[in-house]
């Protein structure tokens, strides 16, 4: 059963290259505020902006192996991914998604999508009637990843779909990075449909970025607000197993009781890696899936348990994301 859940999540920069300056306009008004939008009117600085992205993209993807390394070696993973937050916001420039025209005066957006062979991100072609058979052979043969016919009635709606899929999508390179850190029996788990669908729709509504991890089992995730989530995972078959944990962190019986039937769930190991002071906290726990083998708590971390402030995503987009369109 195939991995349909996106190991490591974060927001990225959509691109639009249209030579219709009203129709760029009418997509940054469209999509949604929390995305990041740059819109391109001319093919020039659309690959002057893109000439780098293929360097900063594999910057980034070291850094995650260096964290995986590292946790071979034996150092915890939640630490490591709270500093990489709070330390590199420029992730937030990658560019995620590129959306072209077909049509355009001197080349086409075909043309211009196959000079970014090496970028690792998810490509979209915009098509006219009498373009369609094209961007239909170019999706057969991977060159695209979707396209959007111009002339449907529908395209915004359409359009918003395939945004949304494609972000949520998981990376081929980073979902491989990090199904190393998960165990086999992990695996299996988030391969159950309604377990990933779950999870999907939980991070969706409540955070703009996340990491899965397997020691603890768990999702770490921050919102919009730069303000950092757990949410614990925990096999039903090993709710024995965190129950002796829980006594061995004198929780007391009547918490262990509820955590071995299943009514809550104790973050001993968050607690553990973030050297957390005072009780370790519990939470009451979510049956998730439709196997009833999973059990899931949110936990927030307060500011002050953080490794490091972590710069909102909120306050990027108030920066970043004018929406104006870019002739050069």
């Amino acid at each position: 059963m195939a991995l349909t859940l996106s190991l490591f999540q974060r927001p990225g920069g959509v691109l639009f290259l249209d030579d219709d300056p009203d129709y760029l306009d009418m997509l940054g008004m469209v999509v949604p505020a929390q995305t990041q939008v740059e819109l391109y009117s001319r093919p020039a600085g659309f690959l002057a902006r893109m000439q780098s992205e293929p360097a900063h993209w594999e910057a980034d993807a070291a850094l995650q192996l260096q964290m995986i390394d590292r946790w071979r070696q034996g150092q915890p993973l939640i630490p490591q991914v709270l500093r990489y937050w709070a330390s590199r916001p420029e992730r937030y420039h990658l560019a995620q998604v590129c959306v072209v025209d077909y049509a355009m005066p001197g080349t086409d957006g075909l043309t211009v999508l196959n000079t970014l062979l090496d970028w690792p991100g998810a490509r979209v072609l915009l098509t006219g009637q009498a373009d369609e058979q094209i961007a239909i052979q170019a999706f057969n043969n991977g060159l695209i990843d979707q396209f959007v016919p111009k002339q449907a009635t529908d395209i915004t709606r359409h359009l918003l779909g395939v945004l949304r899929r494609l972000a949520q999508a998981p990376h081929p390179r980073l979902n491989t990075l990090w199904r190393g850190v998960l165990r086999p029996n992990q695996l299996s788990l988030l391969q159950i449909p309604s377990v990933a669908q779950w999870l999907r729709d939980y991070t969706h509504h409540h955070w703009v970025e996340y990491v899965v991890i397997g020691e603890p089992f768990g999702l770490i995730g921050v919102d919009m607000a730069g303000q950092a989530h757990w949410l614990q995972l925990e096999p039903t078959s090993s709710l024995p197993d965190l129950a002796d944990l829980a006594a061995s962190a004198a929780l007391g019986m009547d918490v262990v009781q509820s955590i071995r039937s299943g009514q809550r769930l104790a973050a001993v190991e968050l607690h553990q890696q973030l050297g957390l002071s005072g009780r370790v906290r519990t939470a009451p726990a979510i049956a998730i899936g439709e196997d009833g083998l999973l059990m899931a708590a949110p936990f927030q971390l307060e500011p002050s348990e953080l490794p490091q402030p972590i710069y909102p995503y909120r306050n990027f987009l108030q920066s970043e994301n004018h929406r104006m369109v870019q002739d050069g």
